[in-house]
């Protein structure tokens, strides 16, 4: 059998010139220094990712049967890509108790699935899991799967006192640094993230005809919503420098491919670890958290909830005042001390 006959599976060369072997189905990568390509070892690998990949039949009446009618559903597919992605990886996680049996499935069971996964995978993709149950079993109930849903009314557990937020905002400092080190593949990508409020998700996929020289023009892959407004000079400045390319998306990875969301994240790993050990970033930054900071910023200058959460391409103002919860609200409250320090005096006068 030669390389050619392997169906499935794509070679290429990557920058560097090292040879690079995946299975196209599942994105499973193949280690060629442990598995030399053409040799007995490497075809006997790719027999066994096949094998992986193959879908076994769900039993009657269980969690993989439910998961996977739900997954064949308009309410499924009416999702944003992004939400499905997020729903496979926890379908992902649940697999091996993919033959458990519905009727088994009870709010301590389910309580012990959510704390397993909230010590294995973190507090916020551990209950993502609960939430994700709670979804599946609430859509097979209505169909006559379930009896009940053994995941509602299951609270999410209190954060313990002191421990750090997450995705916090970026100091100002941590802000240049970021843009100073960051390669010339991420600086547009930063932009997008940094001074438009972008979620990494979505600025992954933009689009080219997103952008034109002035205004971005886009929607949010999770709710849909529209999202323009003219570019903030800061962008444009960052924009200008970005590499060029033909494709059809606005960022490419650094391996000329469309840029994706693991790309970006390989990208900033290696800045983050540079940052922190040089002391110019203290520990928790996350992409996600410029997010934060432009609605922490906007929040600063005294702008709403409903205006914060029009710029962020939020449907509710309750997800614009969490962007921005933690803004500093010196400036008003400066501005709130002065007025009274005023009337005080005014009166005081009169006494």
């Amino acid at each position: 059998m030669t390389l050619m006959d392997l169906k499935g599976f794509h070679f290429f060369k990557d920058r560097h010139g090292t040879p690079r072997c995946y299975h196209r189905a599942s994105g499973a990568p193949i280690d060629l220094k442990k598995f030399p390509l053409g040799t007995i070892e490497f075809m006997a690998e790719c027999a066994r990712i096949v094998e992986l990949g193959k879908a076994k039949e769900p039993k009657p009446g269980t969690l993989g049967l439910l998961v996977s009618a739900y997954k064949k559903s308009d309410a499924f597919k009416s999702l944003a890509p992004r939400t499905r992605g997020d729903y496979d990886r926890c379908f992902e996680y649940l697999r091996p108790i993919s033959d458990t049996m519905l009727a088994e499935f009870d709010p301590p069971l389910v309580v012990g699935i959510r704390d397993k996964a909230r010590s294995k995978l973190g507090p916020k993709w551990g209950n993502y899991v609960r939430t994700c149950l709670s979804l599946v079993f609430a859509w097979g109930r209505e169909r006559g799967y379930i009896d009940t849903n053994p995941a509602a009314g299951i609270k999410t557990p209190k954060k313990a006192k002191g421990s750090p937020e997450a995705n916090r905002p970026w100091s100002d400092a941590e802000r240049e640094a970021a843009i100073s080190g960051a390669h010339a593949y991420f600086k547009g990508p930063m932009a997008m993230m940094m001074f438009c409020g972008l979620d990494p998700g979505d600025v992954a996929s933009l689009p080219r005809s997103a952008l034109t020289d002035t205004h971005l023009d886009t929607r949010r892959g999770k709710t849909a919503e529209p999202v323009w407004f003219p570019l903030p000079a800061p962008a444009r400045e960052l924009l200008a420098t970005a590499p060029r390319h033909a494709g059809t998306h606005l960022f490419p990875a650094p391996d000329g491919r469309a840029l994706n969301y693991w790309a970006l994240d390989r990208m900033w790993r290696p800045l983050r670890a540079k940052m922190e050990a040089d002391g110019t970033a203290a520990p928790g930054l996350t992409l996600k958290g410029l997010r934060h900071t432009v609605a922490g910023i906007l929040g600063e200058l005294g702008w709403d909830g409903r205006a914060i959460a029009d710029f962020l391409g939020q449907k509710t103002t309750a997800m614009g005042e969490f962007y921005s919860r933690r803004a500093d609200k010196r400036r008003k409250i400066n501005a709130v001390v002065l007025s009274l320090d005023e009337e005080v005096k005014r009166r005081t006068k009169k006494l």
